[in-house]
């Protein structure tokens, strides 16, 4: 197999350790060396030397969790070209797994051009992953106290959350707080709804008729103080994001013209995927990293599996989260595919192909510059007027009707 590379290194990265293999080619004959060192900063820094004093000019690793970063952050500011290995796809054989072994392969694997590396963001843009992705976390926990509050409720008897839409909204957290404070009579709590509330007030006090004791109220009282606490911290993420978010100000008014897309959902799009899109050669290669591409699985010229395939987790999920508001979105292009494929694949592989076209235009939009075109509802009864035509026809006649089509004169 042909050499690529003369002169490279694998890293075979740990906690505590990280296990590095130089590989030389000199005249025909392979030359390896083994080293070990620690992941404490003085440490790496030795590494980034030494692979410096043996003249390698590309380093391959694993992304192994976070203990890469440290790693690769003190690597970057070499001479190196670094390159990202996904786990899965550098997997030795069997029974051989050694620190050592690891890292040699990973030398030979990179020697010979096999390491396709994974896409690394920018400093900010990782950044901006961080700040996001943290705030959607607080937000599930915060989803989380909420429905321990009500669990909290429900074992006192209390029916809020029959009545009232949000239970921490701001007739629900007067109610609760009032609870908290030791009040108990039902027509006293009902009093605190606000006049927009749809339930009746002897719908409210039949809810709020129950059996509060202390164990309940400090349970109370602990959820709100958490949900209290998160909701500041999502404000300081809220500010944080703002504070950085030039470098995607053009990419997030770009994306917020797709229908589905909000603020929020572009900003969370563009620190997923970044501003730059010559790092995928096509769209096609964007939706197969994001995994939003059905699997290649086949045998005997069968087809065992159509499933979505596994990518980026955090930007997969928001995707379909945008896609579902998209579909929501009266006389859009993205409506019209949803209804068009959910008759035939059902709702969830249709929501897929939603959110992959919403990718799609993404791409297209970030590498060019330009704003959302909608094709409109229309858009695929124009393009198919003639097939179309002929399976209303079709219809017609299994409904018992002979029909004659005779074009509109323009």
């Amino acid at each position: 197999m042909e050499v690529l590379h003369a002169h490279c290194a694998g890293l075979d990265v740990h906690k505590d350790t990280v296990v590095a293999c130089v590989r030389h080619m000199v005249g025909g004959t392979v030359k390896r060396e083994v080293k070990s060192f620690q992941t404490t900063t003085k440490e790496p820094m030795a590494l980034s030397e030494w692979l410096s004093v043996e003249g390698c000019t590309r380093v391959a690793m694993e992304a192994t969790g976070i203990y890469w970063k440290p790693v690769w952050h003190i690597l970057a500011d070499g001479e190196f070209e670094l390159v990202l290995a996904n786990a899965a796809h550098v997997k030795n054989v069997p029974g051989r797994k050694t620190d050592v072994n690891d890292a040699t392969w990973l030398a030979d694997l990179m020697a010979h051009g096999l390491i396709r590396g994974s896409f690394v963001p920018d400093e900010p843009t990782q950044d901006m992953r961080d700040f996001l992705r943290t705030r959607k976390q607080f937000v599930r926990q915060r989803s989380s106290s909420i429905q321990r509050i009500q669990k909290t409720l429900e074992d006192a008897n209390i029916k809020l959350d029959s009545v009232i839409s949000d239970i921490i909204g701001l007739s629900g957290r007067a109610m609760i707080e009032a609870l908290i404070a030791g009040q108990s009579e039902p027509d006293k709590l009902a009093a605190l709804a606000h006049r927009r509330i749809k339930a009746s007030p002897a719908e409210l006090e039949a809810a709020l008729r129950g059996r509060v004791t202390d164990h309940h109220r400090f349970m109370l009282r602990l959820h709100l103080q958490q949900i209290d606490a998160l909701n500041a911290a999502i404000a300081e993420i809220d500010r944080q994001v703002e504070a950085n978010l030039e470098p995607f100000r053009t990419a997030t008014t770009l994306l917020i013209t797709i229908p589905g897309v909000s603020e929020l959902m572009a900003r969370t799009i563009g620190a997923e995927i970044g501003t730059d899109m010559s790092r995928f050669p096509t769209h096609g290669h964007l939706i197969s990293w994001a995994g939003l591409c059905p699997r290649n699985d086949q045998s005997a010229g069968k087809r065992r599996s159509n499933r979505m395939r596994k990518g980026a987790p955090w930007l997969k999920t928001a995707l379909v989260q945008a896609a579902w508001a998209a579909v929501r979105t009266k006389g859009c292009y993205l409506q019209a595919q949803f209804q068009r494929l959910r008759a035939r694949r059902g709702a969830k592989k249709a929501i897929g192909a939603v959110a992959a076209s919403i990718l799609t235009a993404a791409y297209h939009m970030l590498k060019q510059g330009t704003f959302y075109n909608e094709l409109g509802a229309d858009f695929f009864d124009r393009s198919a007027k003639n097939s179309h035509a002929k399976r209303l026809l079709a219809r017609l006649q299994n409904l018992g009707y002979d029909v004659q089509l005779t074009p509109i004169n323009a």
